[in-house]
């Protein structure tokens, strides 16, 4: 019953936090530590992801069919089809070479976890400070180098604290793209990467899960749908008149929280 409730809080803190610059993999992994929750090869961490990304793909549904009914006939669609594939070349070949040493290494490090999301969300307070002068408002205007630089800072994210959608929204920001299609763009490219990482992960570690383990992942799962799809669908306005400060100070208290329960507690 103790790892059931702690796969439910665990899918929970993931939907909530996958599509906001915070790091879900930090918060779930420093979650799980402090509940003594372990997975197989921290496969759970990995798995549950694709309900978030369920979630995003039903939000966007009417958008995607629409996307692919236009690709045989509209350049503009094949263009911005052909960008996330750009964005998401880098993470799918380093992702690919680092597997291990991310999941062995990095994963079983929560100091440097805290450490990154306090230094990640210095970053972010920088970037909202910036009177940036966007030059792109549409995510499908996106050039292909601009995706696939953007793909390079989302590789970023393979450091647990950093934030997949973070160092995307970043990127974006930094070569011109607004808010609003930032954090779109960084939806977008979610889907291929983070189906990529569930599809690799599960290979990897296919031979070491057991009933109760897939038990516990489907419940994380279900519940990062659930949330993820109330976080989805509120971002994009809330970037947009807010900014990224908010998440920026939520990672420095988390960080801080973490790096003290560390000391105390181990």
């Amino acid at each position: 019953m103790a790892d059931i409730f702690s796969a439910l809080i665990l899918g929970l803190i993931e939907g909530l936090t996958e599509f906001i610059p915070v790091s879900s993999t930090a918060h779930v992994l420093l979650a799980g530590h402090f509940l003594g929750f372990r997975s197989p090869g921290n496969t759970f961490v990995v798995l549950i992801q694709l309900g978030a990304i369920l979630a995003i793909l039903l939000v966007y549904f009417k958008r995607l069919l629409s996307l692919a009914l236009a690709l045989p006939r509209s350049a503009r669609a094949r263009h911005f089809v052909l960008a996330v594939l750009f964005g998401f070349l880098p993470a799918a070949v380093i992702g690919a070479i680092a597997h291990d040493f991310i999941k062995n290494v990095l994963f079983e490090t929560p100091m440097l976890i805290c450490v990154v999301l306090i230094l990640g969300g210095l970053v972010l307070l920088a970037v909202d400070k910036i009177q940036f002068k966007p030059k792109y408002h549409d995510v499908t205007e996106f050039s292909l180098p601009m995706a696939l630089k953007i793909g390079f800072f989302q590789c970023l994210a393979m450091i647990p604290g950093t934030s997949r959608s973070g160092a995307t929204i970043v990127g974006a920001l930094l070569m011109g793209a607004d808010k609003r299609s930032a954090a779109e763009f960084s939806f977008f490219l979610a889907m291929p990467t983070m189906v990529g990482a569930f599809a690799l992960d599960l290979y990897e570690n296919r031979n070491m899960l057991s009933f109760d383990d897939g038990m516990l992942i489907v419940i994380g799962f279900v519940a990062a749908f659930v949330s993820a799809l109330l976080v989805v669908r509120a971002l994009l306005d809330f970037v947009s008149i807010r900014g990224y400060a908010p998440f920026a100070w939520w990672r420095i208290f988390i960080g801080a929280a973490g790096l003290i329960g560390l000391t105390l507690f181990g």
